[in-house]
Formats: structure tokens, sequence, C-alpha cells
């Protein structure tokens, strides 16, 4: 269990502590309360220096993926990659071009632990399925605004790896032309809202290809999806989790059913410090 990202101005007072500590870390210090940390931001810009320079750039029209490719590898050596995420918006539809883009992309890849997420519902075809779970790629299952021709949400198992990302349901800002990531992600899903998504998550992790199930929050807004993600994990422990105590101040009602704050995670919790046999994160 997991959430998107950890680089955001808006956690300031609602999740992370403010003033900060001395030399405070916010990715270290999510790294005690979750498993599994997505890095995201290469899906909105590319990073530079020692981070992944390119993820999709193009080089006489072909995919070049060897700097991401090589970040990718160091992360897999070093036992903190859960999964490649290859993700495509709504208007990635299925055509030839599109086809022929995922096998160099995957091609490129091969040896990865992939996953792919796709958002349009021509995907939604047995072909797909087949090509995903002979290759040994994931199927992302998400949570997303229903528009037009839109996946719905499933609880599919093609690989290893098992996944779900919970994007919310601000249907009216997601397609709105000229919204900000902010206004596209900010939604706080009910108790209502996510238990079905419990019960797909315990449908995947029952099929008998699956190792490891990685459930990802990506309404991120204000700490939203820190919230839904603790909601998450104690319907699937069927216990109170420990959650930040920062988190009670603007999310009190919300979380008192489902989480004690806390203001550090109990030993029973992964620490701050990297683990190396651990999660990825």
């Amino acid at each position: 269990m997991g959430v998107a990202g950890w680089d955001y101005d808006d956690w300031k007072g609602p999740v992370y502590p403010v003033p900060a500590p001395r030399g405070f870390d916010p990715l270290a210090w999510l790294s005690g309360w979750f498993d599994l940390v997505e890095v995201n931001s290469a899906f909105y810009r590319p990073a530079s220096g020692k981070a992944v320079r390119s993820w999709l750039s193009r080089v006489e029209g072909r995919p070049d993926f060897r700097a991401a490719r090589e970040e990718l590898d160091i992360l897999a050596g070093a036992g903190r990659l859960g999964a490649a995420l290859l993700q495509f918006p709504w208007s990635f539809k299925r055509n030839e071009d599109s086809r022929e883009w995922l096998r160099a992309v995957t091609g490129a890849l091969r040896g990865l632990p992939l996953v792919l997420e796709v958002r349009h519902a021509s995907w939604n075809v047995p072909e797909l399925y087949a090509s995903l779970s002979a290759q040994g790629i994931g199927f992302v299952n998400l949570d997303q605004p229903i528009f037009r021709n839109s996946l719905a949400p499933s609880a599919v198992a093609t690989a290893q790896v098992g996944y779900v990302r919970i994007h919310g349901r601000n249907a009216q800002d997601w397609f709105r032309e000229g919204a900000t990531r902010d206004e596209r992600y900010d939604y706080l899903y009910t108790p209502e809202e996510l238990r079905p998504w419990a019960e797909r998550v315990r449908q995947i992790a029952a099929s008998p290809r699956v190792t490891d199930v990685h459930v990802v929050t990506n309404n991120h807004f204000a700490g939203q999806e820190v919230v839904n993600a603790l909601q998450l994990r104690s319907m699937l422990e069927g216990r109170k989790v420990e959650a930040p105590e920062t988190l009670f101040g603007s999310y009190g009602p919300a979380l008192a059913p489902f989480a004690v704050p806390v203001t550090s995670p109990s030993s029973s919790r992964p620490s701050a410090e990297p683990r190396r046999d651990g999660p990825p994160s």
C-alpha cells in the first residue's frame, strides 16, 4: 500500500509537520508509514542530472529508453524496484500505431517488472490481456472519473505483480481545458467508495499467479491520497492502523474510524531507514 509522489507544497500542514524538524526528509518520513512510494515526477517532466534523464524521448521517430533503462536497472539491482509503470492517457486509444509503440517500449524494457496503465475502453479486449499475460506484464486496474469510453474499475491479474491505482473522481475538472494538475486530482473518497476496491484488491491477491499487489492512491491534492491509502489499509487489514497525527487536524472525522494518531510509526511498521530487504519505494 502506498502513495504517488511526495514533493507537494500543499502537503505542508495536512501531512508534513510545520515547522519541519531540522533535516526533515519527506520521502524518508513517508517510508515509515507506507511500504510503497511511486516516483511519478517523470510523467510530468523529464528529470535531470543523476535522475532519469528521459523516459519517452524519441530518436528518429523511435523511443530511446537507454537512460530510463539504466536508472531502472539500478533500482532493480538494489531490490527497490517493485514495477515500472507504463502509463498512458485516455487519448491513447487502441490502434496499430499505439500497439507498435507498446511493442517498442516493452521490448526496450524487457526483463524488468512492467505494468501497463491504459485508460480508454478500446483496450478492454481479450487480446490485450492475453498478450500481457504471455509477456508477464501486469495490468493496472484503475479508478478514474468515468467519461465517454473510459475504462471501468476491474480486478484483472495478468502477471506476478498485481496493480491498482486510485486517481480520484473529479469529473468536473478531469478533462476541463486549463485545469491544473492539483484541480484534476482534488478528490477525497468516501469509505463507501473505497470498500469495493478493498474487495477487488483481495480478488487480485487471490489469483494464483500473483505474488505481490501494489495499491497506490493518486488523489494527491492536500494529502487526500494519504488519507484514502490509510483507510484502504485499515479495510484490508481489518483493524485500525497508525496514522500521522498531523493528518487528524484536517481529516480527523474521516480517519477516526480507521486509524489512531501517532507522532511516529511503531517498530512494527517500516522505519524511515530504507530496508535493503524490504518492499520498494
